[in-house]
């Protein structure tokens, strides 16, 4: 199963009373439908100045680690009912000695994309095949910078160098193993003109989807130019021309479109689905305050809480309330 294929499917049911009713039959009648957002370790080894972790204090705050047990129970209560499995959110997944067990259960419970987010300077020989033999379907790989000189200014600690050793080292990969590399490109008004050379730099690596993404205010970092008018400004010459080239190469381009940059705070569908599908784990936050972990099931936990009752209800809630939840940028997919 290609998760893009059923993102780019989602899209097309513009109606978000359907998405709802979707999502509701999926989970009463016991199929995957979740996406579950793992961060099995709370550190990371640079400091991308868009990303908290370029910020002392928020970095304090950003200490932990689960264990092997702690990420099995999880699993064993989860991963059956998961369409994606994404490991690495706001952290460095490669920190982790048990990464490659994580991918394994994973796959062992049937997941049919597993994922992990990284800035790849981690990523030894050793720990990219122990990955892939655990059946890893993906890797995002984070670059926030076309030039040497941007990308480590952008990304603090890391090193343009091993970045695109670990990257050809990939793409070698490839060749005995299926899998997709996927690049996250943030963009900002600091690296939005070096993006139409794109493919003068990495054209000769295997990508297969490519994001690019505006710049979001997180808060607590370092960068502080949210603004979009040089990124409108400069779509066409720098955002399309990727998008484009991208296209000719038979790689998938997620973009957000010229108008929606212009108006993001417009209606998206998909954010009224965010709170019923997204599932995010880390080693400080007990999920939901009060899953009695290694005891307690998917299941078991959505019939003490209700949460089918709440899937039926927000089929019929006012379009009003629906209008108040957190926006969700919408992306075009290729």
């Amino acid at each position: 199963m290609n998760v893009y294929t059923i993102l780019k499917y989602v899209n097309k049911f513009k109606h978000p009373r359907l998405k709802l009713l979707g999502i509701y039959l999926f989970h009463i009648f016991g199929r995957r439908y979740i996406g579950i957002f793992f961060d099995p370790v709370l550190g990371c080894n640079i400091r991308c100045k868009m990303c908290h972790f370029s910020d002392e204090e928020q970095r304090k705050k950003m200490k932990g680690v689960m264990t092997l047990d702690e990420m099995t129970k999880f699993g064993n209560a989860f991963f059956h009912r998961a369409l994606k499995l994404q490991i690495g959110c706001g952290a460095e997944p490669t920190l982790h000695k048990d990464l490659p067990k994580l991918i394994a259960l994973g796959k062992e419970k049937k997941v049919p994309w597993v994922s992990i987010t990284t800035n790849a300077n981690l990523l030894s020989d050793k720990m990219l095949t122990d990955c892939l033999e655990a059946g890893l379907d993906e890797i995002t790989i984070s670059l926030h910078g076309v030039k040497k000189e941007t990308y480590e200014f952008m990304m603090d600690k890391a090193s343009h160098d091993v970045f695109l050793d670990v990257l050809y080292r990939m793409s070698e990969a490839k060749k005995k193993y299926n899998f997709s590399i996927r690049i996250n490109y943030t963009i900002n008004e600091d690296n939005v003109d070096e993006l139409a050379n794109f493919f003068d730099v990495y054209g000769n690596i295997d990508f297969d989807v490519i994001q690019l993404r505006p710049i979001a205010n997180f808060g607590n970092t370092t960068y502080h130019n949210f603004s979009y008018a040089r990124l409108i400004e400069k779509y066409d010459e720098t955002i399309q021309k990727v998008k484009d080239e991208a296209i000719k190469r038979n790689i998938r381009c997620l973009v957000s479109s010229k108008e929606q940059m212009l108006a993001p705070d417009n209606k998206n569908s998909n954010s009224v689905i965010y709170e019923g599908v997204y599932y995010y784990f880390d080693p400080k936050l007990p999920w939901r305050g009060d899953f009695d972990l290694g005891n307690e099931t998917f299941e078991s936990y959505c019939r003490r809480k209700g949460i089918g009752w709440r899937l039926f209800k927000s089929i019929f809630q006012s379009k009003r309330k629906m209008n108040k939840k957190k926006r969700q940028l919408n992306y075009e997919i290729s």
